[in-house]
């Protein structure tokens, strides 16, 4: 059974939003701490070097939340302050630890027996990306996770803007995962020798690096990533991990202020459901952030659109429904150098095809962003027997031909 995920022992702090400069005045006065912007140049040289980090606190300037990630003793003072909200200092919440969300490897460099012979790959046939009239052309959209294999061949003559959120660790991806989701969501066209795989081949990538090698990081980088995200006016962001969550866990109210945030800037967060279920014996509930309300939650199906075994549930009344379904079992995609290419199972495989298909129609539709374009994922999804708990509005599909999916026109 899942388990609640694990805390760091740094606290998350929400500041009062177009307050960032009270704030950060409020939490010196409270901690004593020295805070630095993580749009300084400063913070920047810091987290290149594998050194101690040299300030207490980060603030997060375009989401208006700070990392405490010194060791004080801060936490009773800073729930206490937040619990008056009186000031600029609204929520406190530990940070917790995430993780790459994908079950093992399956197929290094092949493709699924279904793949072969076939110009695109199940995942891409099953969402109709592989007949739409768009590739997300001019779109901006994030991947934040493991980074990427920068020199991949599919990858290496793309423009691509990347950035690490991990201390001591360059975006060039050692794990896989990364470079497996980026590839779903945006590989090319017709990469050589293989069928296509990604969804939205000309959207312009943004690589976070917000995992480490290991495939583990915390909140705190997470949240360093979205941030920078939005700053560079990206659409979408597409988030391949998680936290577990028990039953009745709520959702962390910072992270869906952020989602919400983000979603007044424009920009639309997907996660992964997560990967805790045991079907047919045990279904968890969806993981964090994916819990969140304003999160699109995707789960994960194979290529006869049943739900994978693995696939958390919306168990939740308050937050934690899955919001859409997309391929998540036996995915084909990029993997870094030997292998190059990989096929691997998850939500985390699932939740890059909704953020291509998103990339899709961000380009259709002109007013398509934020909330009116989670409107038009969720309102064009091919329903699927199965119950709304496990694949909330259906099967994830893209714009047909002039923007048009199961009779919904798109504003062009």
């Amino acid at each position: 059974m899942a388990e609640s995920g694990k805390t760091t022992g740094r606290y998350l702090v929400l500041l009062r939003q177009d307050h960032t400069d009270e704030g950060i005045q409020e939490l010196q006065r409270m901690t004593g701490a020295s805070i630095v912007s993580a749009g300084s140049t400063s913070y920047t040289q810091e987290r290149q070097i594998n050194t101690l980090e040299m300030n207490c606190a980060v603030v997060f300037d375009q989401i208006g939340v700070a990392l405490i990630r010194c060791e004080l003793e801060v936490g009773t003072a800073l729930q206490a302050a937040a619990a008056q909200a009186t000031g600029n200092v609204l929520l406190v919440e530990a940070e917790r630890t995430v993780h790459a969300i994908a079950i093992s490897a399956e197929s290094p460099g092949h493709p699924p027996a279904s793949d072969e012979g076939q110009g695109a790959t199940w995942g891409v046939r099953a969402c109709g990306a592989d007949h739409a009239d768009f590739t997300g052309k001019g779109i901006r959209l994030a991947v934040l996770d493991t980074g990427l294999d920068l020199s991949h061949p599919d990858f290496a003559q793309r423009p691509i803007q990347s950035r690490s959120f991990v201390s001591g660790a360059e975006v060039q991806d050692q794990n896989g995962h990364g470079t497996h989701c980026a590839g779903i969501a945006a590989g090319l066209l017709k990469p050589a020798g293989q069928p296509r795989y990604g969804v939205a081949a000309d959207a312009l990538l943004y690589i976070g690096k917000v995992l480490g090698n290991d495939g583990s990081g915390g909140d705190g980088s997470v949240l360093d990533g979205i941030n920078w995200a939005i700053g560079q006016g990206c659409e979408i962001i597409s988030l391949s991990l998680g936290s577990p969550a028990a039953a009745g866990d709520h959702y962390s109210q910072i992270f869906e202020e952020v989602a919400k945030r983000a979603l007044a800037a424009g920009t639309l967060i997907i996660a992964a459901a997560g990967n805790e279920s045991r079907r047919p014996d045990f279904i968890a509930p969806v993981s964090h952030p994916a819990n969140c309300p304003s999160i699109v939650a995707v789960a994960a199906v194979d290529e006869h659109m049943a739900i994978a075994p693995f696939s958390c549930g919306g168990l939740q009344q308050d937050g934690g429904q899955v919001e859409i379904a997309a391929p998540g079992v036996a995915v084909f995609s990029s993997w870094p150098a030997p292998d190059n290419y990989n096929t691997i199972s998850g939500t985390s495989m699932a939740t890059p095809f909704v953020a291509g298909v998103a990339a899709l129609y961000a380009e259709a539709g002109a007013t398509a962003r934020g909330s009116l374009l989670r409107d038009q994922i969720l309102q064009n999804a091919r329903p699927l027997p199965l119950p709304v708990r496990d694949v909330g509005s259906g099967l994830v599909q893209a714009p047909g031909r002039h923007g048009s999916v199961n009779g919904h026109g798109l504003d062009h």
